[in-house]
């Protein structure tokens, strides 16, 4: 699977992106996508990630940190994942991965290893 993710920018404090990621080279059928994110100096930390469901969204889980604010959706027509950023904070400045995972189970999926695809990554800031 090759993934292609887009969207980040520059945006002020309060404000909304939404993050695309395209996958290609393969079904997208039984593959859960997560979106992660790695800020200047620190880890790589779970953000979101939505589960495989047939041929409906899937179901979605997320970071503390953005519950609430952040809204994890797929198209599976379309081989897309997405992630709608509402009333973003400055410390929600990162670059922002998405990753897929070979998986047909309903567990959801939280830590990189759990992950066997990467996308490039696309960069998201928040100003203050």
């Amino acid at each position: 699977v090759q993934l292609q993710a887009s969207g980040g920018g520059l945006v002020q404090a309060g404000g909304s992106l939404r993050l695309s990621c395209a996958a290609s080279g393969r079904t997208f059928s039984n593959v859960h996508m997560g979106w992660f994110r790695q800020a200047p100096g620190k880890e790589r930390e779970f953000v979101a990630t939505v589960n495989w469901s047939g041929g409906s969204g899937g179901s979605s889980y997320y970071a503390d940190s953005v519950k609430g604010r952040f809204t994890i959706s797929r198209d599976n027509a379309k081989n897309t994942v997405y992630l709608q950023m509402n009333s973003l904070k400055p410390e929600d400045t990162a670059v922002y991965y998405c990753a897929a995972r070979d998986y047909s189970g309903s567990a959801y999926a939280t830590r990189i290893h759990e992950y066997d695809y990467w996308g490039q990554g696309t960069l998201v800031t928040v100003s203050s």
